[in-house]
């Protein structure tokens, strides 16, 4: 059954390839685009929110305010990949995209699931590659894809003088003298990302030095004797209950993190700075971890930057109550 998006759209058709080298026929902008998981949304979102079809997982109340108004409002389809795939084919069917969106590994697993269902709806399914490194090029892939390579190129020019800078700083800095860093997930804080693992990807790129080994994939369970034995001097945080409590905690007042007040809570609205999801949010976040790790070395005061970065990709203006909101402060 072919999609009757795809079909009205033949007579403006044309081909491109996406980050695997398939041939896909799309419109020349195709109109209404489909998610396959967060991190394409968010990738979409960005580029082009007036063609989204729908969220993966509709933003929470406490994040519309950060979005665009009609993109907030747009209903939840459910997530082809990631863990679980929550959109039956039907409901595939009756969003009648032109195209299905997936960022994210280009490995062997995820090209046949997009060919599978290419190939049971008829609509064109184009892979990413949504490494950190491959931000700039996905930008530019994603916009000439979906017909807007102004605004492809555009973001793509943020995201890679956002890696110079970076690369700039670090430069500056000797390798003895940059953090060792516990990225702290969950209430207890005993949830963590090894080295390598998708999910410390920025951590390690802003030249913090992740103190949990492993075997670079997933998430670890990690106990608090391991943590006071690594004694990172920085804490990264996506979780603010443990943000607010860990200083309370007996097991990990000696951290020295811990006790030099270098735990710091990653903001995450509407999107994480660290992942949840790992996309393009990652960015700011990138910009906000460079702060936190070299105060003083990464320019001036990060708040101007997160509220440049909210205009140029969310489409938001901050003001200074929602600027705070966002940061915590």
């Amino acid at each position: 059954m072919a999609a009757p998006a795809l079909l009205s759209g033949r007579a403006r058709a044309r081909e491109v390839r996406d980050a695997t080298g398939r041939t896909l026929t799309l419109p020349e902008r195709p109109g209404k685009v489909l998610a396959a998981g967060p991190p394409a949304a968010v990738l979409l979102y960005v580029l082009a929110p007036e063609a989204m079809a729908g969220w993966p997982r509709a933003p929470r109340a406490q994040d519309r305010p950060y979005l665009d108004a009609r993109a907030a409002a747009l209903p939840e389809l459910g997530r082809l990949t990631g863990r679980g795939d929550t959109v039956n084919l039907e409901a595939l069917l009756a969003a009648a995209p032109d195209l299905i969106l997936d960022v994210g590994s280009v490995s062997a697993t995820y090209l046949s699931l997009a060919e599978r269902v290419q190939a049971q709806t008829g609509i064109p399914y184009a892979l990413i590659d949504g490494s950190f490194a491959n931000t700039p090029a996905a930008l530019r892939q994603l916009g000439a894809l979906l017909g807007r390579p102004e605004r492809g190129a555009a973001l793509a020019a943020y995201a890679q003088e956002t890696f110079t800078h970076v690369d700039a700083v670090l430069a500056r800095v000797p390798e003895a003298q940059r953090p060792s860093v516990y990225l702290a997930r969950g209430p207890e804080g005993l949830e963590s990302a090894p080295r390598g693992s998708l999910n410390a990807e920025i951590i390690e790129r802003a030249g913090g030095r992740n103190v949990v080994e492993g075997g670079g994939r997933g998430l670890v369970t990690v106990s608090p004797e391991q943590v006071i034995a690594w004694a990172p001097d920085t804490i990264v945080t996506i979780d603010p209950v443990f943000a607010a409590e860990v200083g309370a905690r007996p097991l990990w007042r000696d951290v020295p993190a811990v006790a030099h007040g270098r735990v710091f809570l990653a903001p995450s609205r509407p999107f994480g700075f660290i992942d949840r999801p790992p996309s393009v949010n990652r960015l700011i976040g990138l910009r906000w971890l460079l702060h936190a790790f070299y105060p003083g070395q990464a320019g001036p005061d990060p708040t101007q930057e997160v509220r440049d970065f909210y205009a140029l990709f969310y489409g938001v203006d901050l003001d200074r109550p929602a600027l705070a909101t966002v940061l915590g402060r």
